[in-house]
């Protein structure tokens, strides 16, 4: 998780000079006028310009100052609950960490838990399955690294969860049923087929796969395994746009889904190509680049392309990339479309 930790009053600066101390790798604003002789960063520009430049790259904020001050400035800057950073407000004494935005996807809770445990004071948490000591589904979603899909039927099963309501879970991998081993209205099922004949009032998949039936069952929440890479060549200036309408298009014939994709892998002779910056950015994707030497020593299923060795010295890219980048087994072999190839593997 990036960190960053802000202050704007004498105390608030002394108590976030404390707590930087003791977690790795934060960032720590302060204002100009508190400046040492540190590797603090400090601003003299106004708040109002600053925090939500820091919110929009961070993973996590804490901020040391008035509740109503963080409400104020960031109001405008949130969007949704999967993309926004875990934002925690801390008074200046240290008495309450408060997790203000993004307490379960964006780890909020557990920030507000850990900043308190540091300084000594009291976490305040206020999502209702916290209170009522539940494991929430996007909470158990954001332990396991995956992704939730629909974003906005959480609201629902989280509610189902909250009213005792049934709910059948099939999680092939046993990571997310394991949290829901001691809530007996949560019950496992083998398959989505016998999960879907059911009278469950909810229902939750753990797969990768594309499921038909998000579209079809209002009550069907699908958690998503980060488990699959797609390895990508692509001609130079291949647009963004391009990029991700034939992944999305390879993904969907292979019947995978987009929202399991972990990384974007392809040769280092593309790291400053903009169109492939621009997609890994906008979906927050990993870059893995390669070497050709590296990428030949990978036993990749399709025959070795003549005109890639000679323009870069690789006998492949996409699938060798997404296979080193995986570590696992190939889903989608090398798949031709306008400017790009593009392989998928996935993480065992």
């Amino acid at each position: 998780m990036t960190l960053a930790i802000i202050a704007i009053t004498s105390g608030g600066a002394a108590l976030a000079r404390s707590l930087h101390d003791q977690v790795e790798e934060a960032e720590l604003w302060l204002p100009e006028k508190f400046r040492q002789v540190d590797s603090s960063n400090y601003y003299s520009e106004r708040l109002a310009d600053l925090l939500p430049r820091i919110f929009a790259r961070v993973d996590g904020l804490v901020c040391i100052m008035a509740t109503g001050i963080v409400v104020r400035l960031l109001a405008p800057y949130i969007t949704t609950k999967d993309r926004d950073a875990a934002v925690v407000v801390c008074d200046e004494a240290g008495q309450h960490a408060i997790s203000l935005l993004s307490g379960h996807l964006g780890g909020a809770n557990e920030l507000a838990e850990e900043v308190a445990e540091i300084l000594g004071g009291t976490a305040v948490i206020t999502t209702a399955t916290d209170v009522n000591h539940l494991p929430a589904f996007d909470e158990v979603a954001r332990q396991c690294n995956m992704a939730v899909e629909p974003l906005e039927r959480i609201k629902l099963l989280n509610g189902l969860l909250l009213e005792q309501k049934s709910i059948t879970l099939v999680d092939g991998s046993g990571k997310v049923a394991e949290a829901y081993g001691d809530v007996p209205h949560v019950a496992s099922a083998r398959s989505f087929a016998d999960a879907l004949t059911g009278s469950s009032a909810g229902l939750v998949f753990v797969s990768n796969r594309y499921l038909r039936q998000l579209e079809t069952h209002d009550n069907l929440l699908a958690l998503r395994p980060r488990n699959l890479v797609v390895g990508i060549g692509c001609n130079r200036d291949t647009s963004a746009a391009e990029i991700e309408a034939v992944v999305r298009q390879t993904l969907q014939q292979a019947f995978l889904a987009f929202a399991s994709l972990c990384a974007v892998a392809s040769i280092d002779a593309k790291q400053a190509e903009v169109g492939l910056l621009e997609f890994a950015q906008k979906y927050r994707l990993p870059l893995n680049f390669y070497t050709a030497e590296e990428l030949n020593q990978v036993e990749a299923p399709t025959p070795a392309s003549a005109y890639v060795q000679q323009a870069v010295g690789a006998k492949g890219v996409c699938e060798p990339a997404a296979m080193l980048a995986a570590g696992g087994r190939l889903l989608v072999k090398k798949k031709k479309s306008g400017n790009l190839t593009v392989a998928v593997a996935e993480i065992l």
